[in-house]
């Protein structure tokens, strides 16, 4: 009850009174009633909602540029046998020294009709060039708290992955995501069903089937095997096509005990298995290795809304923790054919835990410490030649004005500490970000 009332104000202060998805007018239908499709949405304002995210930044850093290159080059299992892009175009790092536009969110959503909803997120880029991030429906009408989605979108799996970048209370993903999921988080083509019963408290719970055509885990190289020429001719065969989906599949939880009126707390666990992981690598000598990955996380959040207006005293914690395990056997090795089948075990974790506190009317600091590596060992053969790598971390903190619901100015300062093969590595990383938003947009999760 109290989360249905925390979002229900957020909605109202974001949609300035009006219902932000434009759905509080009831639907007469086109059948028998014979009223128009114009009805669905109060106002007739527009349908679909429109909005659009503006946000840049001003960056330096004490290594001539090179400290957010550093970040991405912790030794680990997703770094010597790394992750690897799909040609979306656009990553959320990438900082330059000086001036930074970084992708700007443009939201679409609307009633379709009593049955669905709409979305759809696009970014465009500061070289003008647009990618899709997220395009789904998910359906109103489908009874005993059931809920379908269908289409690309942000899987439900932790807390911060359904998190959109300008939701983020920090200028960066986190290390245990960017490291265990991908810099985008758990993004793919599939179908989800959730189902949040009539308890005394608010539970829900989901399943998804997804293509599985991952950054990291989920990890898809059979196209790329496919065309190298140096390889095979039954590789394709041996692989499989990307047509052989779905090959990632997802479970979660979420318990929010009922603290009163002020208190929100969430947990939440969540699953990951990818049938199909496959990693294409050229260096030191072109192999691919093929099997089974799988990731389990935890999630912690506590929020605390003062009674004081403007979120002076407001209080927010997060934590999660993240264990991701690969099981793969070389499937084809270049310089080696003898060591085809040979098993290779990657095992990697990561946690964050991070807060704000509006200390006044409008402004709040936040911290967050991250870590990757706790357990960060690679085993090769049977029974395991286990090599181990040192873990990553990286302190943060910041100091946020929001004058309006609108309007977000965040300064930042941040330290990582990474673990490369030569050694740990340092920087201090500074940045002045602003986030605008324009237009009608729909309530966040909590």
């Amino acid at each position: 009850m109290q989360r249905t009332a925390w979002l229900l104000g957020l909605t109202l202060a974001l949609g300035g009174g009006e219902a932000a998805w434009g759905q509080s007018a009831p639907y007469m239908g086109a059948g028998a009633s014979g009223a128009s499709s114009a009805e669905v949405t109060s106002g007739n304002r527009f349908n679909p909602d429109i909005s659009v995210i503006l946000e840049g930044n001003a960056y330096w850093d004490d290594r001539d540029g090179e400290a957010d290159e550093l970040t991405g080059m912790a030794e680990g299992i997703n770094h010597a046998h790394g992750g690897h892009g799909h040609g979306d175009g656009h990553g959320h790092g990438g900082e330059a020294q000086g001036f930074n536009l970084k992708p700007t969110e443009l939201f679409f959503s609307a009633s379709v009709d009593p049955y669905f909803d709409a979305f759809v997120q696009a970014v465009i880029l500061d070289d003008g060039g647009v990618n899709l991030e997220e395009a789904y429906f998910t359906t109103r009408a489908l009874p005993a708290g059931l809920q379908a989605k269908g289409g690309k979108f942000l899987s439900g799996f932790g807390y911060h992955n359904e998190k959109h970048r300008h939701q983020w209370e920090f200028m960066e993903q986190n290390l245990p995501y960017k490291y265990l999921l991908g810099a985008h988080g758990i993004m793919d083509t599939g179908a989800q069903l959730t189902w949040t019963p009539a308890t005394p408290f608010y539970t829900r719970f989901g399943v998804e089937a997804l293509q599985g055509d991952q950054e990291v885990v989920g990890r898809f190289d059979g196209e790329e095997a496919i065309e190298d020429a140096r390889l095979n001719a039954d590789l394709a065969e041996r692989l499989g096509t990307p047509e052989d989906g779905p090959r990632l599949f997802t479970v979660f939880a979420e318990l929010a005990p009922n603290l009163g009126y002020s208190h929100e707390l969430l947990l939440g666990v969540s699953g990951l298995f990818a049938t199909d992981h496959q990693e294409l690598h050229s260096e030191p000598v072109s192999h691919i290795l093929s099997g089974e990955s799988w990731v389990a996380g935890a999630e912690a959040v506590y929020a605390y809304d003062a009674p004081d207006q403007y979120g002076k005293g407001d209080l927010k914690l997060s934590a999660e923790y993240l264990y991701a395990v690969k099981d793969l056997e070389v499937a084809y090795h270049a310089a080696n054919p003898a060591a085809e089948g040979a098993k290779r075990e990657f095992t990697e974790d990561g946690f964050y835990v991070q807060g704000r506190y509006g200390f006044a009317a409008n402004w709040r600091a936040g911290a967050r410490y991250e870590m990757v590596g706790l357990t960060n060992e690679k085993k090769v053969g049977k029974p395991g030649q286990p090599a181990e790598y040192d873990s990553s971390s990286r302190v943060s903190a910041n100091l946020t004005w929001t004058p309006s619901h609108f309007t977000r100015i965040q300064a930042q300062w941040s330290r990582p500490r990474i673990a490369t093969g030569d050694g740990y590595e340092t920087a201090n990383q500074y940045y002045l970000r602003y986030i605008l938003s324009m237009g009608q947009h729909g309530a966040h999760d909590f």
